[in-house]
C-alpha cells in the first residue's frame, strides 16, 4: 500500500509490447466473436472472416451495435516486456499459482510454458482457445486480457536449473507484520490475468488451467477487482477499499529512469531475465471494521493524504510534492512521522522504487460479520532487494497503517521478458 500511482493515474502511452488497440486488426482479431456491426447506412459487418471452428456468424441484424471501445481494446502479446505490467489497471483480476506435478521436469514445463503462450496469444487477440473453448466469453471482445507469466524460487530445483535462478529471488525475509498461510503462498508458477471484462478474465483463467493437465495442478488462486474504466468523469487514480487514493507516486514510464528501477537491463544477470521483472505478491487483509471507526481526519493522519482528493496534508493537488518539514500552529508536523505516505517515499527510502499494480478483494464474511477484504498487492521492480524489501522493512519499525491490515499471503515471481513472435515465455530460460 506504498504511496505510488497506479498505472490507472498515468496518461503516458504503453510502452511497445504492450500497446493497446481499439481496432481489430487484420487477420482475425476478432475471429472468436464474429462480431457483427454498423458500417455507416450500408449495414455492414465488422470483424475478420473465417472464425474459428465452431463459430458461426451471427445472423444480420439491421440495427447491429459496434463493439464498444471498452470490448475492442486489445494488448500485444508479443513485445519487449511481458503484458500486465504497465498496462493500464484492469476491472478483473485472477492471480493463480501452479505446482509442478510428482515427476514433472524441465521437458513438461517446457511444454506448458509453450501451450500458455499460445492460449494466451490466441485469447488476448480475441480469438477462441485452440482446443474445446467453453464458449465462457463468446460475444465479447478482448477487453484488454493480459496474462502474464513468472516463476517461482522452487521452480529450479525442479526443473534442474538451480543455476539458472537469479539471486533477486531468494526467499523475502521475515517481516513482523507477517501472518502467512504457507499453502496461500509462493509457489513453481504464478499467472496474472487480468481484463475489463469478468467473464472475459474468467475465460482465461479456466482455459490456463485446463491447459496445465498433468503437467502441473493449481497450489492458491485469488480474485481481485478495481473501478472499471469510464466509471469516474475523467481518468483517477484508483481508491482502495479504505476509500483512500491507492498509488500517488507511482515511476512513470516517461521517467528517464523508469526502465532502470522496473526491469532487469538487456545485460542483465542471469541472461534469460533481460527486459523481465521482478513481482512482489502479498494478499493484504484490510480490518475495515476497525477502520471505519475513525474519524476522516483520523483516517488521513495515518495516511498522510486528504481523502477526497489524495493531496498531501501540506496542501495543494494530488501530485503536489508533500512538505516532511510543515508544522501546525502548535507546533506539530502536518504529517505525522509514522503516516504511510511519509514512511513509503522513494527519497526516504534511498530511492527505493516499485510499481504498484494491485486488486482489491473481498471473499465474503466470517461467521461474525467480518468482511474479508483488502488488497492483492502486486508491485513490479528490476531488483525486490532494492525495490520492495527496505520499503516493507521500514514499514514494520512504525507504520501507522499497519494497525489496519494484516499480511496474510505472500510470492515472489522472476517474469522473464517478453516473447518475441514464434517464441514461448521463458524460453531461453528453458531450451538455453
Amino acid at each position: 500500500m506504498a504511496d505510488q500511482p497506479t498505472p490507472e493515474a498515468t496518461t503516458e502511452k504503453t510502452p511497445p509490447g504492450e500497446a493497446v488497440s481499439q481496432k481489430p486488426s487484420s487477420g482475425g482479431v476478432f475471429s472468436r466473436r464474429r462480431l457483427l456491426g454498423t458500417a455507416g447506412a450500408t449495414g455492414l459487418a465488422l470483424g475478420a472472416a473465417g472464425g474459428a471452428a465452431g463459430y458461426a456468424a451471427a445472423p444480420a441484424a439491421d440495427k447491429a451495435a459496434p463493439l464498444t471501445s471498452l470490448g475492442a481494446n486489445t494488448v500485444m502479446f508479443h513485445g519487449k516486456h511481458q503484458p500486465g505490467i504497465t498496462t493500464a489497471l484492469q476491472a478483473r483480476g485472477h492471480l493463480v499459482a501452479f505446482d509442478l506435478a510428482a515427476g514433472a521436469g524441465r521437458k513438461e514445463a517446457a511444454a506448458l510454458l509453450r501451450r500458455w503462450s499460445t492460449t494466451a496469444q490466441r485469447l488476448m487477440a480475441g480469438e477462441a482457445a485452440a482446443q474445446d473453448d467453453t464458449d465462457v466469453a463468446r460475444d465479447a471482445g478482448p477487453s484488454s486480457l493480459t496474462v502474464t507469466f513468472g516463476f517461482g524460487n522452487s521452480f529450479f530445483a525442479r526443473t534442474g536449473l538451480e543455476k539458472q535462478r537469479p539471486v533477486a529471488l531468494d526467499p523475502l525475509p521475515d517481516f513482523s507484520s507477517d501472518h502467512l498461510d504457507k499453502a496461500r503462498s509462493n509457489g513453481d508458477l504464478w499467472v496474472q490475468i487480468g481484463a475489463d471484462d469478468a467473464l472475459v478474465a474468467f475465460h482465461a483463467l479456466r482455459t490456463l488451467q485446463k491447459d496445465a493437465g498433468s503437467a502441473a495442478r493449481v497450489r492458491w488462486q485469488m480474485n481481485g477487482f478495481n473501478r472499471s474504466p469510464g466509471a469516474t468523469a475523467q481518468p483517477m487514480t484508483a481508491r482502495n477499499l479504505m476509500g483512500q487514493m491507492d498509488g500517488t507516486r507511482n515511476p512513470k514510464p516517461s521517467e528517464s529512469d523508469f526502465d532502470r528501477r522496473i526491469f532487469v537491463p538487456a545485460a542483465g544477470d542471469p541472461a534469460w531475465m533481460a527486459n523481465g521483472s521482478y513481482a512482489v505478491v502479498r494478499r493484504i487483509r484490510m480490518l475495515l471494521d476497525d477502520w471505519e471507526k475513525l474519524s476522516v481526519k483520523a483516517q488521513e493522519d495515518v495516511v498522510g493524504r486528504k481523502k477526497s482528493t489524495g493531496a498531501p496534508l501540506t496542501g495543494g493537488a494530488e501530485t503536489t510534492a508533500m512538505n516532511l518539514d510543515k508544522t501546525d500552529a502548535d507546533g506539530n508536523l502536518v504529517v505525522p512521522l509514522n503516516a504511510h505516505a511519509r514512511i513509503t517515499r522513494p527519497d526516504q527510502n534511498g530511492g527505493a522504487a516499485m510499481l504498484r499494480r494491485p486488486f482489491s478483494f473481498h471473499d465474503g464474511f466470517d461467521t461474525d460479520g467480518v468482511p474479508d477484504a483488502g488488497l492483492l498487492f502486486v508491485c513490479w521492480q528490476a531488483d525486490p532487494l532494492r525495490g520492495f524489501v527496505p520499503v516493507q522493512r521500514k514499514l514494520d519499525r512504525g507504520d501507522a497503517l499497519s494497525t489496519f491490515i494484516r499480511h496474510e499471503a505472500s510470492g515472489l515471481f522472476a517474469v522473464p521478458g517478453g516473447a518475441a513472435e514464434g517464441e514461448y515465455v521463458g524460453q531461453w530460460l528453458l531450451e538455453g
